[in-house]
């Protein structure tokens, strides 16, 4: 008896020191849910809820993502391969509070009026358009995020998960285009964030950063090893 307790919490031990990182940033990631789910059973979510919910699932949606899209620059800067781990789960959550922002503005907000949505939303805002494009594109990057569908599609899995970077600039003009002239500077910061982050994946940018990050760590890898590591990370 006392054998296999040991062996068990030395198992438990070994995951948590495996997957710590994941499960901090993960749980981290899902704060705001919880929080948001606590003041709405509790009636704290303001004088007008429905646009409570729409700016708080809208702006968490689009941190989260671009904390995914952080996870291969991050990796690429500083070595670190424990933000590869989270790239992923982090890419999902980001679409949960995507798809809540949607049902909020569908059903809270329109009651699931599709017609009144159309001629009131879709053809008067175009950033409605806009988030709706960035949805439809981070759907089946969710659903075929699994290890099955990553042996299923090959090589065309890492260039349909591309699209995410599509679908970032699309979230970022979602929320430049709704926002009014005084609240522009928060998505224009997002706006320039995406930039960095694209522009890290560049194969001239990414092979300089890793020679760079190579010499400044006095690594002694072959430095064929370090750009091959960063070809293949995307």
């Amino acid at each position: 008896m006392k054998e296999q307790l040991h062996r068990n919490v030395h198992k438990l031990i070994h995951y948590w020191r495996a997957h710590w990182f994941w499960w901090a940033v993960t749980l981290a990631a899902l704060t705001p849910l919880a929080w948001l789910l606590w003041r709405g059973w509790h009636g704290a979510l303001g004088v007008d809820p429905v646009n409570t919910i729409n700016n708080e699932t809208g702006r968490v949606a689009l941190i989260v993502l671009f904390l995914s899209l952080a996870c291969t620059p991050l990796h690429i800067l500083f070595g670190v391969r424990q933000v590869l781990s989270v790239r992923k789960s982090l890419g999902l959550i980001a679409f949960v509070y995507a798809a809540l922002h949607l049902a909020n503005f569908l059903g809270l907000d329109y009651a699931f009026d599709f017609e009144l949505i159309l001629h009131d939303a879709v053809l008067t805002m175009p950033y409605i358009l806009a988030g709706g494009l960035a949805l439809l594109i981070l759907t089946p990057l969710a659903i075929t995020s699994t290890r099955g569908w990553m042996r299923r599609l090959g090589r065309n899995w890492k260039r349909l998960h591309q699209l995410v970077y599509a679908a970032g600039v699309l979230a970022v003009l979602h929320f430049l285009w709704q926002a009014k002239a005084a609240e522009r500077a928060e998505p224009l910061i997002y706006a320039v964030v995406l930039a960095l982050l694209l522009l890290v994946r560049v194969p001239p940018v990414r092979r300089w950063l890793v020679t760079q990050r190579t010499r400044l760590t006095r690594r002694k890898p072959a430095i064929s090893r370090v750009l091959n590591e960063a070809k293949t990370t995307h």
